[in-house]
This record gives C-alpha cells, structure tokens and sequence, in this order.
C-alpha cells in the first residue's frame, strides 16, 4: 500500500518517510443523484521526506490505506474509471496548500466491493528553515462512466498531522555545527580570506533583488480557484487550479492563463470547433480593470469518455498605472454548442504580481480584450487581484459536459464512491 514513496527532486533529500493517519470523513454525493451526505473513517498514508533544504521541491504521495466508503449496491465501477484528488495543508515552518492528484487506475469494483483508488502525487517548494508538517484534508473522487460524477469528501474532525520534513537553511542538511572538523568557509579574523558574495557590483551600486524588478518572463502561482458555474441546465460549483505567466512585450506583457491538465471527461461526443474558452483576469494593486485572454476552438472531435483538455488563454496586457500590480483568475466564459456558460470566482487570489509602467490607452479601470483597450470591463475586480487549477479537480469547465451530455444527464444518475447503504 505504500509502494511509489515520495521522492525529493533535488539531491538533498534524506530517506523518505511513511505515516498513517485515519480521520472521520463527509462524503456528499453528486447532487443528481438526490442522496444526503454520508459518514464514514479515511485511512491514509502520506510519504515524504524526513529531511531537505530549502529551495528543494519535495515529492509528496498520498496512498489511500482505506477509504471511506464501500461502492453501494447500485452499480459496478469499471476498470480505470475512478480518479481521486486531494488537498494537503502544510504547517509549521511555511504554510500551503498542496494539490494532488492520483491516475485513473482502479481494478473493476463490483456493487458492495471495497472501493480501491490509486495514489496521489503533489510538490511543495520549501521555502522557510523548520519543520514543515503535512496534514490530509478534502478530496474529490470523480467517476467518469457512464457520465461523469464527482463525490467532495471532508474532514469532520481536527486531523493530525500525517509526516514532518525538517527544513535546513540551505547547505548540506546533513552537516552538524558540533563538529570540530567541520570548518566554516570564510574565517573573518584572516586578512587574506576574501568573502565569496560581493553585495555590490564594481560600481559601488547595490546589486537590484529579483523583488525590484520584473523579468522578461514571469511563471505565476498556481491557485485553486472555486467556481460558481451558471449553464443552459442548472448551477453547477467546481474549482480548479490556474495559473498566470506573463512575458514582456515593449511596455506591456503577453499573458498565458493555463488549467493544469484535463478539466473533466466528456460525456458524450463533441464535434471540432464546438468549444471556445475565454476568460477575464482581474487586475489589482497599483491597475485595476481586466483583461481578456481567449483560447482556441477544440481543433479536433471530443469522443465520450476521452478528457476535454482546456487550452491556454492567451491575450495583452498593457498597464493603465506604473507600480505593483497584481493579476488574478477573474470570470471564466465557455461558449460550446450553441451555448454559453458563465463561471464565477467565488474568492479572489493573486497568481501573478508585475513591477508595471502606465501605457498610454492602459487598462487601468477598464478593459481590455486582447491587448486592445477600450473593450467594455468584464467581472469584479478583486481587491487585491483573484493563481494555482485543473483540471485535476474535474474542472471549472463541468458544464461543458454537462451542456453537451443533457440527454444522458436526463436519462439517470450516477452514484459513486458513497458508505454501503441498504439499496
């Protein structure tokens, strides 16, 4: 149960750790199903490693030991048909919440059977010397046949902590500052020891922090971002993992909203050029406004049961105020078979923060589609800005299965990952 052990992806790591941890767990069922929350005990593993540094990007693997429900007597879950993914919070020396996400690998799970549901895998960059513990909280098990269902399972009670990484400033985390032998590098009393970092450059000036200023190319955060969605057959509430990239372009950047892997799979078969993405990112800080980035139409035939895989968004940006100004995932628009759906932002959080210089025709205020000013504004702007999305958690862009699968959502419902229960 604890095969594939979280592994450090620097070269620092120590041994991997393995801990259990069981919690008391609500499950609620899709609403289509009609069914109330359920109660049951998750059983959890989580493997990381004991010891790193920081700036490491630490591999974390989350093993289901025992879940909280069997499949009820309802109906058999086919082979590689159920996809778990989860949140970790991180504690202690630096706070996070870490996204994982399991493959949809399962053996066939007959009705009553145990439910059996692959690994989740995540990264966490340390950034802070100290211990850093990692605690399970919610997960998502998605089933995606004959349509695609999402169970949401929360904690009920506080939950212990699972693993602890002990966190080094840097160097080798297995150096001890009790050993004799274990010379500093620079010794201050010798003259003729020259320290090896120069604070200022040969001009006397000091030396600019990447803080000061903005690269020519910037990743952002990614953030998970809770949707409220608005389709042709109901409200529909999902959240996925965003993140904004911007790139400079003269005095303005070219921007890249990008959904981390498939948002859902399709119920039923969607014809190329059926599915148009768009989006307003909200700006923050010193700019407000917002700009929209707009993806291209599904160049190929979407068949049931194969992944809508989200494209990036891309559009311009040009500054309306010189200063700090945030960008956040703002109003999301998919227009798919005649049909519009709208995605709202139920909480803002900045992914990206650029160093800006005000550009004549600039978006403070206002908006932009495409880099061209004077496009009406779209969405609210947050304050602060609304990064962090994915697709790895069955998508913001539900109802596009939903939209093009109306016939099969009328037509039954589909239960999934909930207690035994009597039929």
């Amino acid at each position: 149960m604890l095969g594939g052990a979280g592994l450090l992806l620097g070269v620092s790591a120590a041994p991997a750790q393995a801990a259990e941890v069981s919690y008391a767990t609500e499950c609620v069922p899709p609403p289509i199903s009609g069914l109330p929350p359920v109660q049951g005990t998750t059983t959890v593993a989580i493997t990381a490693p004991a010891r790193a540094k920081t700036g490491d990007e630490v591999e974390i693997v989350w093993t289901f030991v025992k879940a909280a429900s069997k499949n009820p007597d309802i109906l058999d879950l086919g082979e590689d048909t159920v996809q778990p993914t989860g949140t970790l919070k991180a504690a202690g020396a630096q706070t996070a919440d870490v996204v994982l996400r399991g493959p949809r690998e399962n053996p066939p799970i007959p009705k009553g059977g145990e439910m059996k549901l692959s690994a989740m895998k995540g990264t966490l960059k340390l950034t802070s010397p100290g211990e850093v513990t990692l605690t399970p909280d919610a997960y998502s098990i998605n089933v995606n046949k004959p349509i695609s269902t999402d169970t949401e399972c929360a904690p009920k009670e506080a939950v212990r902590p699972a693993a602890t990484i002990t966190v080094t400033d840097g160097g080798d985390p297995t150096d001890d500052p009790t050993d004799p032998t274990d010379e500093p590098t620079d010794d201050p009393t010798d003259p003729t020891d020259e320290p090896t970092d120069e604070p200022t450059d040969p001009t006397g000036e000091p030396t600019p922090t990447p803080s000061e200023s903005t690269p020519d190319a910037v990743t952002g955060k990614e953030v998970r971002v809770p949707y409220a969605c608005k389709t042709p057959i109901g409200d529909k509430n999902a959240t996925s993992p965003v993140r904004i990239d911007a790139r400079r372009d003269g005095g303005g950047f070219a921007l890249t909203v990008r959904f981390r892997g498939s948002v859902m799979d399709s119920p039923a078969d969607i014809p190329k050029g059926s599915v148009k993405p768009s989006m307003q990112v909200v700006l923050g800080g010193a700019d407000w406004g917002t700009v929209r980035v707009e993806g291209p139409a599904n160049a190929e035939d979407i068949k049931a049961g194969d992944p809508i895989e989200i494209p990036d968004l891309t559009g311009t940006y040009r500054p309306g105020a010189s200063g700090r100004s945030t960008l956040s995932p703002g109003v999301l628009t998919v227009e798919a078979l005649g049909t519009t759906t709208t995605c709202t932002p139920e909480k803002s959080e900045v992914s990206l923060t650029l160093d800006t210089t005000q550009q004549e025709g600039g978006a403070s205020g206002g908006g932009s589609a495409g880099g061209t000013a004077g496009a009406a504004a779209g969405g609210a702007a947050a304050a602060g800005g609304l990064a962090a999305t994915g697709a790895d958690d069955h998508g913001t862009l539900k109802a596009l299965g939903l939209v093009a699968g109306t016939a099969l959502l009328l037509g039954g419902a589909v239960f999934t990952f909930l207690p035994g229960r009597p039929r």
